[in-house]
């Protein structure tokens, strides 16, 4: 669901205009979340491990 065609109880405001605090708000919470640096840092030493683990297992 997108935030640009919700009204806000509040102010009767579409929510993606941030008229009110309760539109900011919802609109932040509403906003798509990216991946921080720190998930693909993560995901990048898990999947090394990964590789690294299924290296070790072949040569043996």
């Amino acid at each position: 669901m997108t935030y640009d065609r919700l009204v806000c109880a509040s102010c009767a405001a579409p929510v993606a205009e941030g008229r009110c605090p309760v539109c900011r708000a919802n609109r932040e919470r509403l906003a798509p979340q990216g991946l921080s640096p720190a998930m693909v840092l993560t995901l990048v030493i898990a999947l090394l491990a990964t590789l690294a683990l299924l290296a070790a297992v072949r040569t043996v």
